[in-house]
């Protein structure tokens, strides 16, 4: 059997994944006897741009080719879809050890369309075993003082206890310990009321699942596909289904289908023929954006995006003779860039040097089908141009995923609030310092005293209020008092400059 080789000194996990590979295409070739020509290889459907270019990094080290990441869920949708040969809205349920995912697809005509995303990589399984030990353990009075020995085997018995609950209505849980022993019995209902809070926080994410595709009747799934070694839990069939008001699919072995529709879509990818032609769209797990002024951000990809995606938005300079723009990618779901994640920073530099606005800076975002990101910025007039593809070395943790998706919604009042507070801080300095300009140019010249007192008391109105508000509201009063004040300077100013223009000229040189 093949081994893994030893590594001497500290090793990436890309690394550690790439010498798994390894391993792994020998047993293959070992078994069908012949060289691989390329693997498709499932990644979890939270696996952001990151994890999936470090994925394809590792089988690039392990001498693979990669046909195709594909999302777990759209995978189990894959094997489930080509057997049934099913059309409408689908709920991918994928319940493993540790983490829980819920996907929503379309599938309508061959292709597969992932809706929405969603998960708790903080919930599975190990969970409903510990639930079960603390239970077995406060029944034996053990909750004072446990060795890891014993932990180790309370945990041992809670999965042993429910598995065998799938097939039996109750189960003998006996403990041994230094100074005694405990034995009891655990029946399928105590078990429903240990894990129902557990399944309940599955539930709600697929709620908000269900929101973020836009979908308000649950009725509208037509199928519910069951992942993940949990899902045999007759309680999580029996609430997952109530949930969705249809009976979830079951047929395939939940532990096997990824594997199952990753190897249908490998057969497709090299040409072979599966009587239906398939194509699969998937979604960006998280929002991709810009940071503008004042350290907000621009979303120019929204999460759940169906990929593969391109999209371009205009920028320009905030400075008179600019000549380079600084560009920062993010990633997340927050107002502000300190709340999301720095994917990467690159430079466009040569912008010919004009009034700040008038230069036109054109940044495409493009997403391949493996989640990859490539980021150019063009400048129109100039054709000068920069781009970078994005290859962190490493990717976020599951977990922090989660935590930016829980965050944007516990802190999404706040954060529109400060939004509001910031663009209306740099209206506000816009406005101060165009003001500030033209009185420096011909405030003299076109004011009286009088009319210069005014217009410089509202100026230092708005400064104050800009430096000491922290709401919205106020700071927009206060431009708007000052732009008011302003508007016979305004119009002062601008028919002087008419004037100037057409000094000297007839009616049919203007012609």
């Amino acid at each position: 059997m093949p081994m893994l080789r030893t590594i001497a000194g500290p090793v990436s996990p890309v690394a550690v994944s790439a010498e798994i590979l390894k391993s792994l295409v020998q047993r293959a070739e070992t078994t069908l006897g012949g060289q691989l020509e390329g693997a498709v290889i499932t990644v979890p459907a939270y696996f952001d741009d990151a994890q999936r270019q470090a994925t394809k990094d590792a089988a690039r080290l392990a001498g693979l080719p990669v046909l195709r990441l594909l999302n777990e869920p759209t995978a189990a949708a894959l094997a489930y879809g080509l057997d049934r040969t099913a059309t409408g809205i689908h709920a991918i349920y994928d319940l493993g050890g540790g983490t829980f995912d819920i996907s929503i697809l379309r599938l309508q005509d061959g292709i597969f369309e992932v809706l929405a995303t969603g998960g708790n990589t903080t919930l599975g399984g190990d969970d409903f075993d510990q639930v079960i030990a603390d239970w077995a353990s406060k029944q034996a009075d053990l909750t004072s003082s446990q060795t890891n020995t014993l932990r180790r085997d309370l945990q041992q018995q809670a999965r042993t206890a429910k598995e065998a609950l799938a097939e039996h209505t109750s189960v003998p849980i006996q403990i041994t310990w230094p100074e005694g022993a405990w034995h009891g019995t655990l029946n399928r209902n105590q078990l429903n009321d240990l894990i129902d809070p557990l399944i309940r926080q599955t539930l709600q994410t697929c709620h908000q699942a269900l929101c973020d595709a836009g979908i308000d009747d649950r009725q509208a799934i037509n199928q519910v596909v069951l992942v993940g070694g949990s899902t045999r839990t007759l309680r999580v069939r029996q609430q997952v289904a109530d949930f969705f008001g249809t009976t979830p699919l079951t047929d395939l072995d939940p532990d096997r289908v990824v594997a199952l529709g990753a190897a249908i879509q490998a057969n497709n990818l090299i040409g072979n023929p599966t009587g239906q032609d398939i194509l699969l769209l998937d979604v960006n797990p998280l929002s991709l954006g810009l940071e503008t002024m004042g350290g907000l951000v621009e979303k120019i990809i929204p999460r759940n995006t169906t990929l593969p995606i391109a999209r371009a938005q205009t920028f320009t300079t905030a400075k008179d003779g600019q000549t380079a723009l600084s560009l920062h990618i993010v990633q997340g779901e927050r107002e502000q860039v300190s709340d999301c994640r720095s994917l990467a920073r690159f430079e466009l530099r040569g912008i010919p040097p004009r009034v700040a606005g008038a230069a036109r800076i054109q940044v495409t975002f493009g997403v391949d089908a493996d989640g990859l990101l490539q980021v150019s910025a063009q400048e129109q007039d100039s054709g000068i141009q920069a781009e970078i593809t994005i290859k962190p070395s490493s990717g976020l943790s599951e977990t922090t995923i989660t935590q930016l998706l829980q965050d944007s919604v516990d802190h999404a009042a706040e954060d529109m609030a400060t939004r509001q507070l910031v663009e209306q801080q740099i209206n506000a300095q816009r406005v101060l310092d165009a003001l500030q300009g033209a009185l420096a140019d011909d405030g003299d010249e076109l004011l009286n005293a009088a009319e210069r007192t005014q217009i410089e008391t509202a100026l230092t109105d708005l400064q104050t209020t800009a430096e000491h508000t922290q709401s919205a509201d106020e700071l927009k009063t206060a431009i708007t008092r000052l732009e008011q004040a302003c508007t016979f300077y305004v119009e002062r100013r601008m028919n002087t400059n008419i004037h100037r223009v057409l000094a000297g000229q007839s009616i049919d040189d203007i012609h």
